[in-house]
């Protein structure tokens, strides 16, 4: 943070994101015009980017101007590039007057130091410390993976910029190895993080810009007390860039004790109609009858792969080992899986040797698999905004989809917040032979309720699906018992 702030409350700056997209031809400006030099234009233009975001405009001038940020945007406008964008320009220009970046200023006189205290011998030889100049905090490994990919792609013409990935699942000796090349960005999860602080293999007292990411998520997640932890660890004089789709009452209050006197964008949400996924409701009486819905759904031969969304860790792997036991292709994605193996499911999925991918909120985020025809929501998000996210890992590149949620009959109101949110009604359908014993005391919404015969699935196949396909499968009494015998509370996912 700079010592030249103004001390008087900034007036938020409201951008509309409603606006046609004649509208915004109009008012958006190249990117040539925000201040960003030669190499990383062109390293946006082979990327494909054309024209900022809203949030990119307004984002890009005032962070380099070193202003501290407090950002509302929903996911999917371009959030990434807005913070990473100036840091990166931050590097270029530092490079261009000669001057060394943090990383490069520390390394050198600290390895001369321990070359004169005999330290270059193998036995005596230490792990270095890192110290960066850019710190992006993310909630997820996923998230984290695709800011190092991005950071990587818009500096690629740069030298000497490195970015590396500081996550939970991935071995140390691999990530000391990263740390031992100086890197000038690190991108990383709190936890994974926290435990190289403490073990003196990242230092923060060089930092001069911090990037919290999803704030609103990591406090969902439990993060508060390493994110204090962190920021205790960096020098007052850095500058902050705060991040989250809401801004409520606890990003507040985190803003004040992170944030001086920061100037506030706020991207207004736009609810996307989202014209071309078929979207749905399947009133359920329980888990059992759930389970059942489910697997006859699966069997649809529209269907070519699907994503079927828990609420928790535990309930990802039950399900996905119910599936499996009906004959369905199916693995689990959560974050209590290795990295290695998470990497090893999308691969799967990708090459198609998955069929169905039983995942959580924070584990399926950035799946973008061109073969996904179906999402599930076979436990109902806790936020509507994440059903915004589920539903779009579907219809992606403009292809159809189709997105089913299973709601209980007390789970109305989580529906109808669904609703408010995304501005539309979602109808409610009824599969014959699967008909629920008790709906929703609310009337009935006129037109929207149908009943439809089974899916296109009776006759037996292959590629994942289950001989019985179409017989409204029961599945494994026992599997079911266990499954129905106890509520899945929300868990923290990590």
């Amino acid at each position: 943070m700079n010592s030249d702030y103004s001390t008087s409350t900034p007036t938020p700056t409201t951008v509309d994101n409603s606006k046609t997209t004649a509208d915004n031809a109009k008012s958006n400006v190249a990117f040539a015009v925000l201040g960003l030099c030669p190499e990383i234009l062109s390293s946006l233009s082979t990327a494909g980017y054309t024209e900022p975001t809203p949030v990119q405009q307004k984002a890009i001038p005032a962070a380099l101007a070193g202003r501290d940020l407090l950002v509302s945007s929903p996911t999917g406008s371009g959030k990434t590039a807005a913070f990473m964008l100036p840091a990166i320009q931050r590097f270029a220009q530092l490079q261009k007057e000669g001057a060394p970046v943090a990383s490069a200023a520390v390394a050198a006189p600290a390895e001369r130091s321990r070359e004169r205290r005999g330290g270059a011998g193998r036995n005596s030889r230490q792990q270095p410390t890192a110290y960066p100049a850019l710190l992006v905090l993310t909630p997820t490994r996923e998230l984290a993976t695709q800011v190092t990919t991005a950071a990587t792609t818009y500096g690629k013409h740069l030298r000497n910029l490195r970015t590396v990935s500081i996550l939970g699942g991935v071995p140390y000796p691999q990530q000391l190895m990263l740390l031992a090349k100086q890197p000038e960005i690190i991108v990383a999860t709190p936890g994974r993080l926290l435990d190289h602080l403490e073990r003196g293999r990242i230092n923060l007292s060089k930092l001069t810009m911090l990037v919290l990411d999803e704030a609103d998520r990591m406090l969902d997640m439990g993060f508060i007390d390493d994110i204090e932890t962190i920021v205790a660890a960096t020098p007052a004089s850095r500058q902050t860039l705060l991040f989250s789709a809401t801004i409520d009452n606890r990003i507040s209050h985190l803003t004040k004790s992170l944030l001086k006197t920061p100037e506030r964008i706020e991207i207004m949400h736009r609810p996307e109609q989202r014209a071309n996924i078929t979207q749905s409701v399947h009133w359920v009486d329980d888990r059992a009858h759930k389970d059942r819905l489910l697997t006859h759904l699966l069997a649809d031969q529209t269907l070519d792969q699907a994503v079927v969304f828990t609420a928790t860790k535990s309930g990802a792997d039950e399900l996905s080992d119910l599936l499996s036991d009906a004959g369905f292709s199916s693995a689990a994605l959560h974050g209590d899986l290795p990295q290695n193996a998470r990497n090893r499911t999308i691969r799967s999925l990708r090459e198609r040797r998955v069929r169905v991918l039983v995942a959580t909120d924070v584990a399926a985020r950035g799946i973008d698999i061109p073969g996904i025809t179906h999402v599930f929501n076979y436990d109902l998000p806790k936020f509507a905004e994440d059903y915004v996210h589920r539903i779009g890992r579907t219809g992606r590149a403009g292809r159809s989809g189709t997105a089913v949620s299973l709601a209980h009959h007390n789970e109305m109101q989580v529906v109808r917040r669904i609703e408010r949110f995304t501005k539309q009604t979602l109808p409610v359908n009824v599969v014959a032979g699967f008909e629920p014993r008790r709906t929703p005391s609310a009337a009935p919404r006129p037109g929207k309720g149908r009943t439809t015969a089974a899916p296109r699935g009776a006759k037996p196949s292959s590629h994942g699906r289950p001989s019985n396909a179409g017989q409204g499968y029961r599945g494994n009494s026992n599997t079911t018992a266990r499954r129905s015998s106890a509520a899945r509370p929300g868990a923290r996912q990590r």
